[in-house]
């Protein structure tokens, strides 16, 4: 059965798409069978891996218009597929505002394909609506990236309190897998005071693994490729890799 993880943070900018990606095709190129579920109605992660939304994309799955499988297509990367998105996917979040098991709808849509993968990550929209509430709900798993400046601090404990929320009232197996420190600076004392406040108090459920920036982790996207296919010898390509490893470590 799928570990399922789901990538979280209301704040935009902060590298979850990019973390999504990288993760899910480090993960494919190590063996594991990875679907990428993008679940956020911007497609950044469909147009980030290389795909494009097509006739059929996530929400006809969501919706019921279609079989999810019929939704999931292959990537340039053996072993990692794609659940594409596109902007119809923002009707969704009309469509099921006033049901009554209006968090599920994502659950009950992957649940067919659970013992077909070893890993499902799902990107959701920078925010704390109802897709992102789905992705809680579907998930094992959370991870939050978490960039290294001051703003992005402040947003971390209304994160934890919904993940805390999710947990007792809709996903009580859901875990905070855990936080991953992006964008770090090491020239600016700004991203050092950063890392050292988010590990003091969070300790074991901060990644070792931190993710710099790096100019090729952000040209990558608009060639369509993971950064480890981009430029596999650069900073943000290895960054990747050790994180993946780190998933392995604590599933």
């Amino acid at each position: 059965m799928a570990r399922i993880l789901v990538f979280v943070n209301q704040k935009g900018g902060v590298g979850k798409t990019t973390s999504a990606i990288n993760i899910g095709a480090s993960l494919a190129m190590q063996h594991f069978r990875t679907l990428l579920v993008d679940f956020d109605p911007q497609g950044n992660l469909t147009s980030g891996i290389g795909g494009n939304a097509g006739e059929r994309t996530i929400y006809h799955a969501v919706t019921g218009l279609a079989d999810i499988r019929t939704v999931i297509r292959p990537t340039s990367i053996p072993r990692l597929f794609l659940a594409p998105s596109s902007i119809d996917l923002s009707g969704a979040t009309v469509e099921l505002v006033d049901k009554p098991d209006r968090n599920d709808y994502l659950r009950r849509t992957l649940a067919p394909v659970v013992e077909e993968y070893d890993f499902i990550l799902i990107d959701c929209p920078p925010s704390l609506g109802v897709l992102t509430l789905n992705g809680l709900a579907a998930a094992t798993e959370v991870i939050i990236p978490l960039q290294c400046e001051y703003f992005a601090l402040e947003g971390l404990s209304l994160i934890i309190q919904t993940i805390g929320l999710v947990q007792k009232s809709i996903n009580h197996s859901l875990k905070i897998t855990g936080i991953l420190l992006t964008m770090f600076d090491a020239r600016t004392r700004l991203s050092q005071q950063v890392v050292h406040q988010v590990t003091e108090y969070f300790k074991d459920k901060v990644f070792k693994t931190i993710i710099p920036r790096n100019v090729r982790l952000s040209e990558a996207p608009s060639h369509g490729l993971p950064v480890m296919l981009y430029d596999p010898t650069c900073i943000g390509a290895k960054s990747y890799t050790a994180v993946a490893k780190e998933i392995l470590d604590r599933g």
